[in-house]
């Protein structure tokens, strides 16, 4: 593996993919990487559905209808689980998007170190993806997380980012 800062310079947002299956053990790997993501309490709120069926994709694009969805080989759902949820005592905020969330990026840097590409994405409606997928009430999707190997030609972009100083303030 490369340092950690190579790995965060290499994962992009990935929105062409090629048609080459994932292998079972970059599954494993990366869906170990997940379960040792931090959560509040070690409570892990959260459940990553590997969808890789033809239907089940067809019920994704029907939430999230981009071209650039066609062709993906696997998407994960990923939802927070309202009744395991760590909820703050004095506000009574509840975790479990800040724990998916986590999650998630353990998800897709554990990709980008095997290789794949993914892109997260939370521009949908979360009550027809929960009605296509005949999800119980207490299961809230968060994010769709299209993964696959990036399509021939895909290269890494240049990143745009905020200066440091914006992010890190000397002074509040």
């Amino acid at each position: 593996m490369q340092d950690f800062l190579y790995l965060c310079r290499q994962r992009f947002s990935v929105r062409s993919y090629a048609e080459t299956p994932i292998d079972a053990a970059d599954f494993d790997y990366i869906e170990e990487c997940v379960l040792l993501a931090p959560s509040a309490h070690n409570y892990q709120p959260f459940r990553f559905f590997r969808l890789t069926a033809p239907a089940d994709l067809e019920k994704v694009r029907a939430a999230y209808n981009r071209p650039w969805m066609v062709g993906v080989p696997c998407v994960y759902l990923v939802c927070r689980h309202t009744g395991e949820e760590w909820k703050r005592e004095i506000d009574g905020k509840p975790h479990g998007d800040i724990d998916a969330s986590i999650a998630i990026a353990h998800l897709c840097l554990a990709a980008a170190e095997r290789g794949l590409g993914t892109c997260i994405v939370g521009n949908f409606d979360p009550a027809q993806v929960a009605t296509l997928f005949g999800l119980p009430a207490e299961l809230v999707p968060v994010a769709l997380i299209p993964m696959g190997h990036p399509a021939a030609g895909t290269a890494v972009p240049a990143k745009r980012r905020r200066p440091k100083a914006d992010i890190f303030p000397e002074q509040i």
